[in-house]
């Protein structure tokens, strides 16, 4: 299977960024300890700061990959173009948050992209992209 993985914005400073809550290894680090766990299929990876170029990959990738893993940072609260371009693709989408976003402020209680979404995971830390791996290469 082919999925790709596209993270939003600050997700580029894991590692860095609020250890506390995000953990301290990077992304980058993470996915290479996920195509060493998923070596059957083909994992790509993006991350962009602009809305407007996830949206642009959402496009790209949502006619012919087998599954998108998003998380979309900060624009899960505020995007209605990255839910737009979700619910407009034909590739099975599964949410992704690394914090419990439900113990967090209260603004990040809402989601503008999980009703285009197929699930959403929250709170599992960097093992969420995992199960929702799992979600998307179990037989359907």
């Amino acid at each position: 299977m082919n999925i790709q993985i596209i993270n939003g914005p600050n997700l580029n400073l894991l590692g860095k960024r609020e250890t506390s809550i995000y953990g301290s290894q990077s992304f980058e680090a993470f996915f290479e300890t996920l195509k060493a766990r998923f070596p059957e299929h083909t994992l790509h990876y993006y991350q962009s700061n602009v809305e407007g170029e996830i949206v642009n990959k959402l496009h790209e990738v949502g006619f012919s990959f087998d599954g998108i893993v998003i998380n979309a940072g900060a624009y899960t609260h505020t995007s209605v173009a990255i839910h737009d371009a979700i619910g407009g693709i034909k590739t099975p989408v599964v949410e992704v948050h690394i914090s419990n976003v439900y113990a967090r402020e209260e603004f990040r209680h809402k989601s503008l992209i999980t009703s285009k979404c197929a699930g959403m995971l929250t709170g599992f830390g960097m093992e969420g992209y995992a199960l929702a791996l799992n979600y998307l290469i179990a037989p359907k």
